[in-house]
Order: C-alpha cells, then structure tokens, then sequence
C-alpha cells in the first residue's frame, strides 16, 4: 500500500504519521501488550500536535511530553478544547509503559480511552491543518 508522501517539514506528513500510529494502536492482536498499543496512541497525538506547531510555524523540542507541546500551541494564542488538554495523560505511554515492570498492566478500559483521546487530538489537528476541501474523511484514518 503507498501513502502519500510529504516534506519532513510539512504538518500534513506528521498528520499521516500520526494517523498511521493510530491504526495501528486500534488494532488489537492476540500477544500485542496494551502498553504497546497505548505508545501507539500516545504517538499519535504527539506527531498530531506537532502538526499543529509546525502549521503555526512553531518550532518545537523533540519531547514526549503532551502537556509542554499543548502549551506551545496555546502560547502562539490558539486555544486547546479541554478533551485535547486530556492527551497530558498519554505521555506516559511514551517511556515508562513501554518497559516490563515500570508501571502497572493497561487494563482494557484504560487502553479505550487511551485510542479515543488519541483519535480526538487526531481530529482536532485535522482542523487545525487541513484545507476544508481536504478534510473529508482523514482523521478518522480513511485517506
């Protein structure tokens, strides 16, 4: 399957990157750790934010942390709707979850919510960043 490729500096390719790790976390196999489908998640809103500071061309440190990436788009005077805030809860997905040990197992209902705040900074960076005539479809992961 090809997808469509864009400048490492445009927002629209940390969209399809982000929307990729989406997929990939709402797609749970037998012997995949939820953690890892939460990383999956968590990335996704990452990537997703970051499209949002590249698109207000902002540049931005190479961090997990959702809270501090959300604050720099609040700081170019964008707001961030409180469900997007939510994604603060994801990063740490990014490190800790990622290790045996390190945290406790993500349990299903905590690996759903996970993937929906993934799939709400997903969508809420679509508009962000996408032309209107463009959006039709693409934060949900169907382009």
């Amino acid at each position: 399957m090809n997808v469509r490729r864009f400048p490492p500096d445009d927002p629209q390719e940390w969209l399809s990157r982000a929307r990729s790790n989406l997929r990939q976390a709402r797609v749970e196999i037998e012997g995949v750790y939820l953690e890892d489908l939460c990383f999956d998640a968590q990335q996704a809103a990452e990537k997703a934010i970051k499209a949002v500071l590249i698109h207000r061309k902002v540049a931005f440190p190479y961090v997990h942390d959702l809270a501090r990436l959300l604050t720099l788009v609040e700081q170019t005077g964008q707001a961030v709707p409180e469900l997007i805030k939510q994604a603060a809860r994801l990063s740490r997905y990014a490190v800790a979850a990622r290790y045996p040990g390190v945290v406790e197992p993500v349990s299903q209902e905590d690996y759903r919510e996970v993937v929906s705040i993934a799939e709400a900074v997903v969508r809420w960076a679509q508009q962000m960043v996408t032309p209107q005539s463009e959006k039709s479809g693409e934060a949900d992961g169907e382009s």
